[in-house]
C-alpha cells in the first residue's frame, strides 16, 4: 500500500485529508516492522511541532480501525505497521528486538479447534516473538 491508496480509503469513508495523516502513512510505507506510537510521534513533531500524543493516538486507531495499519503491542505498548499485501488469512512473526515481521501462511486454529469442541470462537490473533536472523 502506498500512501495515495492509503489517504483514498479515508477519503472514501469520509475522512478528510491531512498533513498529519499523510505523514503518518509515509512513515509507514516501505517499513516492514512495527513501530512504537511514541517514535512515530517523536518523528511526527518534527515537522508538527504542537501535534499532541492524543492526536497521533487517534489517528493510528483510526488508522487501524480502517485497516490501513495493523496493531500489536510489544513489551507493554502499542506497535503499528502498515497493513500486509498480503491476501487472505495470516498470522506473523514479530522480532522483539527490530520489530521486524514475517507473514505466516497458515493458521493454527484447526489444530486448536480440536481442543475447544462445544466453543464458540468468534475471532482469534495469532503472533510468535522472536529474534529474526539479523537480530539473533
Amino acid at each position: 500500500m502506498n500512501v495515495e491508496t492509503a489517504l483514498q480509503r479515508l477519503k472514501e469513508k469520509g475522512y478528510k485529508r491531512t498533513r498529519q495523516r499523510e505523514r503518518i502513512v509515509e512513515i509507514f510505507v516501505n517499513q516492514d516492522q512495527y513501530i512504537a506510537a511514541k517514535t512515530i510521534l517523536k518523528e511526527i513533531q518534527e515537522d508538527f511541532p504542537s501535534v499532541s500524543y492524543d492526536t497521533i493516538y487517534r489517528n493510528l486507531y483510526l488508522l487501524t480501525d480502517e485497516e490501513i495499519l495493523e496493531a500489536t503491542e510489544l513489551s507493554g505498548e502499542k506497535h503499528f505497521r502498515l497493513g500486509c499485501d498480503t491476501h487472505g488469512h495470516h498470522h506473523h512473526f514479530i522480532c522483539t528486538d527490530c520489530g521486524k515481521t514475517k507473514s505466516i501462511e497458515f493458521c493454527p486454529m484447526e489444530t486448536i479447534n480440536e481442543h475447544l469442541n462445544g466453543y464458540d470462537i468468534e475471532n482469534h490473533k495469532f503472533e510468535i516473538y522472536g529474534k529474526c536472523p539479523q537480530c539473533n
